[in-house]
């Protein structure tokens, strides 16, 4: 190995310009260097909040329709309801009345609202009505029906023996209303011909006989 002390001096002089040169390239790449900016990451957006979920809306309960007050339908006809001798036995003046329909809001057409029969007997000469009418209302109806008769009406305790048997009467419109509760009916009665409580006993004893 030859000793650089002993080197010729142009070859010296190229070694201390080749180290410089080299010192030189790696300041630069360290200058370089040290001034890149640092990579830096791609911003992410900030995160979207979600929709909060809404509540599920509360089902509408559906009403449950109140049940109309029924009867049971009555099987008699009305000669069974009250026979013509009968009828002929209070007035011999009254007779069948084949074309009567009970008047819109009467007792009468009430116990048609309920399954009930309405019929009618007409005085031959004044043309009076004797109406009768049966129906066979449920349980809740009939102590309705009891309820308003006991408001509007006097108590009679006379058209039946039986304790079971309640009967009341008032007068509308110059027209005595009778109404008879059973266990099973209820029996109304209406006529200009009934002043007082006593001029239907008789006819409120045939029908209840005939319902049993």
């Amino acid at each position: 190995m030859t000793d650089s002390r002993f080197a010729p001096a142009s070859v010296r002089l190229r070694r201390r310009q080749a180290g410089a040169l080299l010192a030189g390239s790696v300041m630069a790449l360290l200058v370089l260097t040290g001034c890149s900016p640092a990579a830096t990451g791609t911003p992410t957006g900030s995160a979207t909040p979600s929709a909060t979920a809404s509540a599920p809306a509360s089902a509408t309960p559906t009403p449950t329709p109140t049940p109309e007050p029924t009867g049971t339908p009555i099987a008699l006809t009305c000669d069974q309801l009250l026979t013509a001798q009968e009828a002929y036995d209070f007035n011999p003046n009254y007779g069948t009345a084949p074309a009567y329909e009970p008047s819109s809001g009467s007792l009468a057409a009430t116990a048609v609202k309920y399954s009930g029969l309405a019929c009618a007997w007409s005085n031959q000469t004044s043309g009076e009505l004797i109406e009768i009418a049966v129906a066979q209302p449920e349980a809740a109806l009939m102590t309705t029906l009891e309820d308003k008769a006991i408001a509007d009406s006097q108590v009679v305790p006379t058209y039946s023996s039986s304790p079971e048997i309640k009967g009341y009467f008032t007068m509308e419109a110059a027209s005595g209303q009778v109404q008879v509760f059973t266990d099973t009916y209820w029996l109304t009665l209406s006529s200009p011909a009934f002043y007082e409580p006593g001029d239907a006993q008789t006819l409120v004893a045939a029908v209840l006989a005939h319902l049993g």
